[in-house]
């Protein structure tokens, strides 16, 4: 063996023995237990990210684990390519989407098959692709045809620079999920999936996913948002009425105003006649239409001149229009109470309405309210008449209660989850397989016309979406009766794309979506790994579309993925150059780590193309993002040191769930364990003979502690009993165990550093692959220590440590530590008072 490790050329050789042999190609046929290991897959963007190299590391140990404890193991990779990033480099670029997104998988493909993943790259997809998205477009119509489906005009989240709609869940505070824009309220007729028919499902499933981190639970937990409340009517002063819903009846006392959506009824009739009303009907109209974007914006209301009559004889409520209530949340009106809700406070406080304390958490029990903000903790019920005294919740259980036995009301169970709203204004995505027909309404695509297939002659030379304004693509007969018709021209949000994909992995028939037992043998995923930040979009729509799979009798299954894990993310130190600017604040200009120079003591600076040297301004460490420029490019690293060292550094310190800080020296150091792994096998040429019961001992415990620890996703505590473990080989003396020890190492470092494990199995003479071998079995015998170590003390000060046999006598324990020479030295001659003997553990002294 070479005295150094050529990581290049290794890695380069075994990875091409790899794909010869079809190493990690899975057989739905195989006899073994299935096991079924998934990252997210990526979007193509065009390179990959030491995010990307973290989360597919993490992957590829326990597939490779899997694989060498007797599992066959589907691990696949594929691509989540539709999307606005590659609209927009049409545009930026003037390429067509499909060239751009192709290259850029070509790209990531080559980066990740150089870092060496156990993937079954024969099951290889890309959502873009018709022989995907065409299938995509049957599963929408099998929805379609079980009532999963329907269209309806409503409010929605527009995107003026995306120039398409957006799920509430897309619109971070206010703004576009990728663009950034503030988002708009716009009436569009939308395409809609019923999710919220299998809210108590998706809610009550929860339970069984013990293998999910606690708060993803929750996040989904709180997003369905199942509560109980009350629906009743108040009668108005002009003779008509208003339906409301609230989840807090028992506030009913404390109401000041009732407050209804620009596009209800009532409001609409006052726009018709009255010019003030109408302007500010128009004026609702900005803003979004998420719970996060009505709580923030500012709360604006225009009086009716109506009033409504309280139920339980308190008086009358002022009746506003309100820029917060929307008609696609319960009845499109609401009473507010003031004191105990945040929005109804600032509402309120800006219309100067009644704030009247209904629930008191101690002390003040005066309906006088003069808080800087509502109260919404719990409490009992005060200035509420027959309730006062109450709890909250025996409180809402009483309204109901009065409500139902009186007749103007009833208890409802009511759910924050809405329908998915699936319609996207753009081109690059699954065209909605529907034909509109001025006869014969809405026409389902007839299956032997799948796929749908996008043209490529479309431009992007001005907003909006091609397909839209393509001259022949959307003119059709109509299937039914065959008059002229017109296509839908709007495609799929994305999320429907990656809400089966894994499904669409365990099998892949040519004539349909996927073979039901095949999928079966697979499904559910045993173990999904990937960000926190799909919490709620793409793992519940999952969730639902498996559901609605099984609804529609394609699948058996109810919960796509019984394990998941959200790895943290890889930061680094962020750096700037701080631009003069006369009207304010210096500007902030990221720079690349790339792009730095290391000068004396390690000050950082910036050249420019002038040759000027500008200091830097260290950052802090943040998450590695384009817009900060602190990403790190794997492809150079891996250049540098080669596949081993880099996912070694990732499986290294950090436990998986937290984040990781690159750092150079941590790469270095990565590299400098796998050379002295190799020259701990290279110098196993000729072993000596004998037993080291030491060694033997310390080497089975670190495989169960090792599988162990793999099994928890505990790579990092892994790693740690992998640094042990050499060490001890390491100092062990040459014997037949230190050989089969060398041997073993090698097996359990194969999933982490496979490149290095394969080279040095087949330079001792191994046959066949180590990928192919078997986890080291465990002998129980040797679990348990034989040995233990007991510290020694003298008048109470720690002097010395003896190693001995487990369980040995007091008298044998004394007589050792008495013969100790550092315990002859602390006792200078004197002799021993007592000595107190903890057996298996401590040997005080007292001289």
């Amino acid at each position: 063996m070479a005295n150094r490790f050529n990581a290049l050329k290794a890695d380069a050789h075994w990875q091409g023995v790899w794909d010869e042999r079809r190493t990690f190609a899975a057989d739905d046929h195989s006899a073994k237990p299935k096991s079924y290991v998934l990252e997210m897959f990526p979007y193509p963007s065009g390179k990959i990210h030491m995010g990307h190299v973290r989360n597919y590391t993490m992957g590829d140990v326990l597939a490779r684990y899997r694989r060498m404890t007797g599992h066959e193991v589907l691990h696949p990779m594929g691509w989540d390519a539709f999307g606005m990033p590659a609209e927009n480099a049409a545009m930026e670029k003037g390429v067509h989407p499909g060239n751009w997104t192709r290259a850029n998988i070509a790209t990531m493909k080559a980066q990740l098959k150089r870092l060496g993943f156990a993937l079954d790259w024969s099951r290889e997809l890309a959502t873009c692709e018709p022989d995907y998205y065409g299938h995509e477009q049957a599963l929408f119509l099998e929805f379609y045809k079980a009532g999963l489906v329907y269209r309806k005009e409503s409010a929605v989240n527009w995107d003026p620079v995306d120039m398409t709609v957006l799920a509430n869940e897309q619109v971070i505070d206010g703004r576009g999920w990728r663009s950034g824009a503030l988002v708009e309220k716009r009436k569009l007729s939308q395409w809609f999936l019923k999710i919220t028919q299998f809210a108590d499902e998706l809610l009550d499933g929860l339970g069984s996913l013990e293998h999910w981190p606690a708060k993803v639970r929750l996040m989904q937990e709180n997003w369905i948002g199942r509560s109980r409340g009350l629906q009743f009517r108040f009668a108005l002063s002009n003779d008509g009425s208003v339906e409301v819903f609230t989840t807090r009846p028992d506030t009913i006392y404390g109401a000041s105003f009732v407050a209804v959506a620009a596009d209800h009824p009532i409001a609409q009739a006052l726009a018709a006649e009255n010019p003030d009303a109408a302007a500010f009907v128009e004026r609702c109209k900005q803003g979004g239409t998420t719970a996060a974007e009505l709580e923030t914006q500012e709360k604006l209301g225009f009086d009716t001149g109506l009033t409504a009559a309280h139920p339980l004889g308190a008086v009358d409520l002022p009746v506003y229009i309100a820029n917060f209530v929307l008609m696609e949340y319960g009845t499109g009106a609401v009473f507010g109470v003031p004191a105990h809700d945040q929005r109804d406070f600032e509402f309120a406080t800006k219309y100067r309405l009644p704030i009247r304390r209904v629930v008191a958490d101690g002390d003040r029990t005066d309906p006088t309210f003069d808080d800087d903000a509502a109260y919404i903790g719990a409490g009992v019920l005060v200035n509420s008449r027959e309730l006062d005294g109450m709890s909250v919740e025996d409180a809402k259980r009483a309204v109901i209660a009065r409500a139902e036995e009186a007749g103007w009301g009833e208890g409802t169970t009511v759910y924050r989850l809405r329908d998915w709203g699936v319609s996207r204004q753009r081109y690059w995505g699954t065209p909605i397989p529907i034909i509109h027909c001025a006869a014969c309404g809405e026409v389902p695509v007839p299956r032997e016309q799948l796929p749908v297939v996008l043209p490529e002659d479309v431009s992007f030379d001005v907003p909006g979406n091609p397909l839209d304004r393509h001259p022949t693509w959307k003119h059709v007969a109509c299937p039914s009766c065959g008059a002229d018709a017109l296509r839908d021209t709007d495609t799929l949000d994305t999320f429907a794309d990656s809400s089966w994909y894994f499904i669409r992995f365990a099998s892949a028939p040519e004539d349909k979506p996927f073979d039901k037992a095949v999928a079966a043998s697979w499904l559910p995923v045993g173990q999904y790994i990937g960000g926190v930040e799909h919490a709620i979009l793409h793992l519940l729509y999952a969730r639902f579309w498996t559901r609605a799979l099984r609804h529609v009798g394609m699948l058996d299954v109810a919960e796509p993925f019984t394990g998941l894990f959200t790895q943290g993310m890889v930061t680094h130190e962020t750096y700037r150059l701080d631009i003069p600017d006369h009207d304010g604040p210096p500007a902030a200009l990221w720079v690349s780590p790339s792009d730095l120079t290391v000068g004396e003591g390690g000050v950082l600076s910036f050249e420019t193309p002038e040759g000027a040297s500008i200091p830097i301004i260290r950052g802090r460490v943040e998450k590695m993002s384009k817009s900060k420029k602190n990403t790190v490019d794997p492809e150079p690293i891996v250049d540098q040191y080669g596949a081993d060292a880099v996912r070694w550094f990732m499986l290294s310190d950090s436990p998986p769930e937290r984040d990781l800080e690159w750092s150079e020296n941590g790469i270095e150091g990565s590299w400098r364990f796998v050379q002295r792994m190799w020259r701990l096998v290279d110098a196993e040429a000729q072993p000596g003979d004998g037993a080291d019961v030491a060694l033997d001992r310390k080497l089975h415990q670190a495989i169960a502690g090792i599988a162990a620890d793999i099994e928890a996703l505990s790579f990092n505590k892994a790693v740690a009993k992998l640094y042990e473990l050499t060490s001890a080989i390491e100092k062990a003396a040459p014997s037949t165990s230190r050989a089969q020890a060398v041997d073993t190492l090698l097996r359990l470092v194969a999933p982490m550093v496979p490149h290095l494990a394969e080279e040095a199995w087949a330079a001792r003479g191994k046959a066949g692959l180590i990928s192919d071998a078997a986890w080291p079995d465990v002998d129980p015998a040797l679990l348990v220590d034989d040995e233990v170590t007991i510290a020694v003390q003298v008048n109470g000060k720690l002097r010395d440590t003896l190693v001995m046999v487990k369980g040995a006598t007091k008298d044998m324990i004394e007589a050792a530590a008495l013969a100790s020479e550092k315990v002859v030295r602390a006792l200078e001659g004197k002799t021993p008072r007592k000595v107190i003997v903890v057996p298996d553990r401590l040997v005080n002294i007292v001289a």
